[in-house]
């Protein structure tokens, strides 16, 4: 693997780092939904909202098209899900592992 490789993942990967833009994944994983919908459940300024949704956006892990007048958001990416599901089992192998070490008094 090359240098643009590492890059290309590592800007990837910075898209899921921060806990607004994993909630609006999170958000639109069952279906599609306008902007507005997105910013009631974050109960965010859209300003910040839309910030967060571009950078999903240059990473080609949401697209969105216009719908009358309204802008509609949708996970174009799928394999996200997978990506953060192996995540999550990570953490909660972690956790149940230091929670172990807790009750055997190793920590």
């Amino acid at each position: 693997m090359n240098d643009l490789f590492f890059k290309l993942t590592a800007s990837y990967l910075k898209a899921l780092s921060h806990p607004t833009r994993l909630k609006i994944i999170n958000i639109l994983k069952e279906k599609e939904l306008c902007v507005c919908v997105i910013l009631e459940k974050l109960d965010l300024e859209q300003s910040n909202v839309s910030q967060h949704l571009r950078v999903l956006k240059e990473q080609n892990i949401v697209e969105s098209r216009r719908d009358g007048s309204k802008i509609m958001y949708k996970v174009k990416d799928r394999n996200v899900f997978f990506i953060l599901n192996k995540i999550n089992d990570s953490l909660l192998k972690q956790l149940s592992e230091t929670q172990d070490q807790l009750k055997k008094g190793g920590l």
